[in-house]
């Protein structure tokens, strides 16, 4: 059993995969604080990751290995610590110096985010090239995989709760709602507003840009593929997203471990 680990600043997704097929994926939460510099602990993650195994999948089938792909560095080690208190298995990471069968043509690989990397191998590998990931999580990302195959980067914008809690906090008179699509854009509330501005404002951005990646890499048939918590809702009305894949950062990241692990064991 191989289990794909992929850290969010808000959540973290891991994947359990038996025999190289994904048999189940849950969410839980990252849990840390950058003002206290306190995040979760090794022993809570074991326990967690224990009692999900207990319920849903065979206990008595030993983990082999963690495969971790994170944008909080901090909770790289707190993995590794439990995986091997708990599992006493190894963890590998993937980087921007992992093998990942594409060249990473940016300025400065090494800031480009790991989840980025794994969706650009994912896209690649399973819905093919050119292709433009959208990842609506904490942060929104637009990530670009050429006709050659290659990653040249992207786009970073506020993600949608991010962006509309800011508002909140911000402006004294307003308050938080619910994140839906309303039924008309002209709000007659407070509320119904807020709800316009928000979802039909993330819609446009998700469009919008989008179009212009299109336009500039000049080619007609680009598979623009949806991911992350919010894809679904924004995908049933974008011009331009084609599919959602709720799991492609971790079928990005089990595809780097198995290309790195079987070069390595070479």
């Amino acid at each position: 059993m191989i289990l794909a680990v992929d850290i969010g600043n808000t959540t973290t997704m891991v994947g359990i995969y038996e025999a190289e097929k994904l048999t189940g994926f849950y969410r839980i939460a990252s849990k840390t604080n950058k003002e206290t510099g306190l995040s979760t602990t090794a022993d809570e993650i074991g326990l967690k990751i224990r009692q999900l195994l207990q319920i849903h999948h065979r206990a008595d089938v030993p983990v082999e290995r963690l495969a971790v792909c994170s944008v909080v560095p901090d909770l790289i080690q707190v993995y590794t610590k439990m995986a091997e208190k708990y599992f006493k298995a190894k963890t590998w990471v993937l980087d921007h110096k992992s093998d990942l069968g594409m060249k990473i043509d940016v300025d400065e690989p090494a800031q480009v985010g790991p989840d980025r990397l794994a969706n650009a191998i994912a896209v690649k590998e399973i819905h093919g090239s050119p292709a433009i990931v959208v990842d609506l999580g904490t942060a929104t990302t637009f990530d670009v995989v050429n006709d050659n195959g290659d990653y040249i980067g992207g786009a970073i914008a506020p993600g949608i709760l991010t962006s509309s809690a800011e508002l909140f906090r911000k402006a004294s008179r307003l308050f938080p709602v619910q994140l839906e699509k309303p039924d008309r854009c002209i709000g007659s509330n407070t509320a119904d507003s807020m709800k316009s501005g928000i979802f039909y404002g993330a819609l446009g951005m998700i469009d919008y840009i989008v179009e212009k990646i299109i336009a500039e890499l000049g080619k007609k048939k680009v598979k623009v593929i949806a991911t992350g918590g919010y894809a679904e809702m924004f995908s049933l009305h974008s011009k331009y997203i084609q599919k959602v894949d709720p799991v492609l950062t971790l079928a990005g990241l089990i595809l780097a471990y198995k290309r790195n692990n079987v070069i390595n064991d070479v």
